[in-house]
């Protein structure tokens, strides 16, 4: 199997846990490579759902490796409730299965409070974070201040970091937001019990994944969020705070260019965004209620309702730019059944007032079967086969593998993933 990044080509939440975990099957390894717990990835394996936030979607293969990269930013309190979890379902990762990062950078504590208030702070304004702490600690990545998971191994050196950060910090939650200060021991032994509890997981990251590359092995890189969620190409300033387009998994793993072989964008039927921000096709009453209801909308971190809409075909024709895909996977097809017709965007038009994109529809056949117990693209109703292949038309990337349903067994695979 080819070393291959998988991507959201919208506003996240397109389902890529599901398609990692199905491909995850044929690689040696998979490696997370931005983001943080503002990411929730839902499997369904034999009829049990697991949520995963930061541990890669392969981790329910016991034969493949998961590692969380250098570019990810970790709260180490999640990340240990996370292990703990997969302990009590009786599937407890080993350290040989699950390696984290020594050089990810650590959601602290301060980062979360910053998130919350700053997002109070701006009212109706506010961007929609998770309030995870993601940003703050990204910024603090950027400007040379942040605290790294292997300096958790080392209470003086970290004692030594936070001495120069946390006067800053406090100050800015007592003066700012007349928020509690934080107690530079109290927080110095919190961080190092997190890390001596972590310490069989912790390693270098970049070496394991080129020894799977060095010995012809298959890697799989798990991006987080979607395309138009990047911090450079995305909806801005309604964006996360990492690179999530398929550019951003050489830096956050550690990887050159030419170790990338395929870049597969995972795509819903339709569209939906969690948060503030532009969303030319949304669409409001009983169609967007219907599409919410019907395809369980709602975000596996927050548990937020999601905003739902109608396929967009200029925005996955940007993706596939921008990513340079090779291949599209279809999610949530299944959700669409029962709609008499479906409409899909094929262009915009510009607002003459603000320049606003006004998406122009063209409608579909819909098709009135259960398609969830398909299996292949054979069985699928003609509508069904048509809507797909006039989307791939009209985005000009392949869609070769097909979910219609939660489970792992619901995915029909059209093309060659396995054999090039």
């Amino acid at each position: 199997m080819p070393n291959i990044v998988v991507v959201g080509t919208q506003w996240g939440d397109e389902g890529k846990g599901k398609v990692v975990d199905v491909l995850s099957r044929h690689c040696d390894a998979v490696i997370r490579f931005q983001g943080g717990n503002n990411a929730g990835h839902t499997l369904v394996v034999d009829g049990i759902k697991s949520i995963f936030h930061l541990i890669p979607s392969g981790i329910l293969r016991p034969s493949c490796r998961c590692v969380i990269g250098p570019g990810v930013v970790v709260d180490p309190e999640v990340l240990l409730g996370e292990i703990d979890k997969l302990i009590e379902a009786g599937r407890p990762p080993e350290p040989g299965q699950l390696l984290v990062s020594s050089q990810a950078h650590v959601i602290l504590p301060y980062h979360c409070d910053l998130d919350r208030l700053r997002e109070r702070a701006l009212g109706g304004q506010g961007i929609g974070t998770t309030k995870r702490g993601i940003g703050p600690c990204y910024e603090d990545k950027v400007a040379r201040r942040g605290i790294r998971l292997g300096d958790l191994m080392h209470r003086s050196a970290l004692q030594a970091r936070l001495q120069v950060v946390l006067p800053e910090k406090n100050r800015m939650l007592t003066e700012w937001y007349g928020a509690p200060a934080y107690d530079l021991d109290e927080l110095v032994d919190r961080m190092v019990s997190f890390g001596e509890r972590l310490a069989p997981y912790l390693g270098d990251a970049i070496e394991l994944v080129h020894g799977v590359l060095e010995r012809g092995g298959s890697v799989l890189f798990e991006g987080a969020q979607g395309t138009f969620l990047d911090v450079d190409h995305g909806t801005y300033p309604y964006v996360t705070s990492s690179s999530t387009v398929a550019g951003g998994a050489c830096a956050g793993a550690g990887v050159g260019p030419t170790d990338i072989d395929e870049v597969i964008g995972i795509v819903k039927a339709y569209t939906t965004r969690v948060g503030a921000g532009p969303f030319p096709t949304e669409v409001q009453g009983e169609s967007g209620e219907r599409l919410r209801r019907v395809g369980q909308e709602f975000g596996a971190t927050t548990g937020r309702p999601r905003r739902c809409g109608w396929f967009d075909v200029p925005l996955i024709r940007r993706a596939a730019r921008l990513n340079g895909l090779t291949r599209l996977a279809m999610t949530k097809l299944d959700v669409l059944s029962g709609l008499p017709k479906i409409p899909v965007c094929v262009r915009y038009e510009r607002d003459p007032t603000d320049g606003s994109p006004i998406p122009v529809y063209t409608e579909f056949e819909g098709w009135s079967q259960d398609i969830t117990q398909c299996t292949s693209f054979e069985q699928l109703p003609p509508a069904c086969v048509a809507y797909i292949k006039e989307l791939q038309e009209l985005v000009g990337v392949s869609i070769e593998l097909i979910s219609v349903g939660p489970g792992r067994e619901q995915t029909l695979l059209r093309g060659s993933f396995f054999t090039t």
